[in-house]
Parts: structure tokens; sequence; C-alpha cells
């Protein structure tokens, strides 16, 4: 009995699994210890989600290191063996190889961050998490009207950025060009309702036109783009039924839906006051009569 256990604890193998087990024991409480002491003092959620992140990289770092320096003279014999299953291997997981090397360009190929709001495959929602094969995403719209979260967390693979367009909300320009048309009888004071939208327009963006032509700015200094209108604007087409005035402005791409409620309450509000001066179209429908029919019937 005693030759058998002395065998096992003296046995190479064993010994070294011990020191893998032991080490990768090691490795995970520094790697909670350095969570929980570092973690809390991160007041800003990006800056303590790329820590953890770190963190939970350099973990996995050492507990390779550590096998390849327990197992490095084993690892050679089993060169050939590794060359021959790794291409069958690589041909059956090729969507997870695909969505590592997703995870790849996305890290450093600067397609979108956490925190951004994005559309990726059909999905549009903001980032929370981009994990090695899985980008999740807290999903926006879809029974929901507007850009407001309906609740649905969504796990999309990083593969996707390689097949289909990503569509960033935020990115290097976290504004976006909207648009409110507002139909006018014709006949309606056209210079005043022009003023009205224009005045609506610059009181609700504010400062925001200014900030965002700055960083319109730094786009140009980067890429080749031509100069941008971030000031509200008025246009207008008259078709069959009324006089379409057309409102564009710029808005964060966060508040599209609220920038919205409170253009359409100050324009409201405006036009009300002008006394019928200016009168909203709507569509109508005019019933016409149909014709009296004479029928003359000759008796024979």
């Amino acid at each position: 009995m005693m030759k058998i256990v002395e065998q096992y604890l003296f046995d190479p193998t064993i010994g070294k699994i011990v020191v893998v087990c032991i080490g990768l024991a090691i490795i995970y409480s520094l790697v909670r210890f350095a969570k929980a002491k570092i973690s809390p003092r991160i007041k800003d959620n990006a800056s303590r989600y790329r820590t953890n992140k770190f963190i939970s990289f350099a973990g996995y770092l050492l507990g390779i290191v550590l096998l390849g320096v327990v197992y490095s003279k084993k690892l050679g014999g089993f060169t050939v063996a590794f060359g021959i299953a790794g291409a069958g291997i690589a041909f059956a997981l090729q969507e997870v190889i695909a969505s590592f090397a997703g995870w790849l360009a996305i890290l450093f190929g600067g397609f979108y961050k956490t925190g951004d709001r994005v559309q990726l495959g059909g999905i549009k929602g903001d980032v929370m998490d981009i994990g090695v094969l899985r980008t999740t995403i807290m999903e926006t719209g879809q029974w929901v009207d507007g850009d407001l979260y309906n609740g649905r967390i969504v796990l999309i693979a990083n593969s996707f950025v390689f097949k289909e367009p990503v569509f960033n909300y935020s990115g290097n320009f976290p504004f976006l060009w909207d648009e409110i048309k507002v139909p006018i009888q014709y006949g309606s004071n056209y210079e005043r309702t022009q003023e009205i939208l224009l005045a609506a327009g610059k009181k609700v963006t504010g400062n925001l036109p200014q900030g965002a032509h700055e960083q319109w700015a730094d786009l140009q200094i980067r890429y080749r783009l031509e100069d941008a209108i971030t000031e509200p604007q008025v246009s207008l087409i008259a078709n069959d039924n009324w006089v379409e005035f057309t409102l564009r402005y710029v808005v964060d791409y966060k508040l599209r839906r609220s920038t919205k409620t409170a253009l359409f309450l100050e324009i409201l509000k405006e036009v009300d006051a002008t006394g019928g001066e200016i009168k909203f179209a709507s569509a109508t429908f005019q019933l016409v009569e149909s014709p009296d029919f004479g029928v003359k019937v000759n008796a024979k």
C-alpha cells in the first residue's frame, strides 16, 4: 500500500497536475482580489468595465503561461498531432474562429465599444459587453416606438462584423440629423410658418448645433468630408393637398424622441397663438353624388 502511495506522490505527471491546479487556484484568487480592490475605486462605468476586462485577460494569460511552463517539454512530441487535429477543428469550428477574429477586429479596428448605440444583423441597441465570441446588446425599438429600450438582451456573434454593415449611432460623432414634417393649409401665412419652425428648432436644440459642428470639424481633419450645416433648417414643398414644411435639426443620438416631442409642443403652441393665420392641413375626402338617370320605357 505504501509503495502505491509513494508511486503516486512521486509520479511526475501527477506532480505537474497538482502544480497546475495550485497555480490556477492562486491566479483565480489574485484575479478576484484585484477586482474586489480596484473596481470599487473607479467611478466611471466605462473605465471600470475596461479594468475588469483587463484583469480577466491578465488572469487568462497567466494561466496559459503556467501551462506552457509546466508542460513545455511534453508539447514537442505532439506538434504533428496538433497540426493534423487543428485542421479538422478549424473546419468544424469555423464560425467560432470567425467570431474570435471579429472580436479582435472590434477591439483593434474601432468598429464600436461598450456604450455605443449600434445596429448589428438587424438588431439595434446599446452595447453592454464585448465578449470573445459574442457582443451583448440591450435592444431598442421593435414593438416599442422610438429609440427606447424594450428590455430584451440580445447576443450577436462577433462574426457579423465581416458579413453585414455595422451601423454606429454614436462613435466619433454622437449626433444625428432628424426631421419633422408639418402640413399647412393653402392660404396660410407661409413666411410666419417658416419663422415659427425655425425659432422652435433654435430654442429646443440650444447650443447643441455648435457642439456638433465642432465635432464635425474634427472629423473633417481625419476624413475627407464636406462641411455640414448643423443649425436648424426649414424647407417646404407644395403638393396636391397642402404645403409641407420640413424642419431639419441635429440631435443627440439618445434624445431623438424627447427632442421631437419638445419641438412639436413648441410649434403647436405658437401656431395656436396666431389666431387662425396658420392652419394645419389634413386629408379630406369629398363624396360626389351620382347623377340622375332618366329611363324611358316604350310600351308596345
